[in-house]
């Protein structure tokens, strides 16, 4: 247990961008679309930390392109259910006991990333999965 009083950083929004037009960061997405529909993914799932795939796959298709796929999942079953929970509850100590300043850097990384290098990667696989 941590006796230091800790003080996260403060919140701050992103900047929001406009996507008008011949902007850089439409010029970026619609750049990433375009990568992202012609790359075919095969998405595993990961337990354990491993990556598991089955014999079982699945097509992802964008809602507004049905005909298009842009790859397939790995349909789990109730065993990789079951070895998930087990593996999670594994980990909830180690995590618990981690200090805090660690579990938050670790987060804060990952939105260091989400609005840096990744925004338009992130942004376009979202608009392709959700459209």
């Amino acid at each position: 247990m941590s006796n230091s009083f800790l003080t996260p950083p403060i919140p701050k929004n992103e900047p929001v961008k406009s996507y008008g037009p011949k902007s850089t960061e439409k010029r970026e997405i619609k750049a990433m679309l375009k990568k992202l529909k012609k790359e075919k993914r095969d998405i595993p799932m990961f337990i354990g930390g491993k990556r598991v795939t089955t014999n079982k796959k699945v097509a992802i298709h964008p809602p507004h392109e049905i005909k298009h796929t842009l790859g397939h999942y790995n349909r789990g079953t109730k065993k990789h259910v079951n070895d998930a929970i087990k593996s999670a509850l594994s980990a909830k100590d180690a995590w618990a006991a981690m200090p805090w300043q660690d579990r938050a850097a670790i987060f804060l990384r990952a939105a260091d990333l989400l609005c840096g290098p990744y925004r338009a990667r992130m942004n376009a696989a979202t608009m392709l999965g959700q459209s």
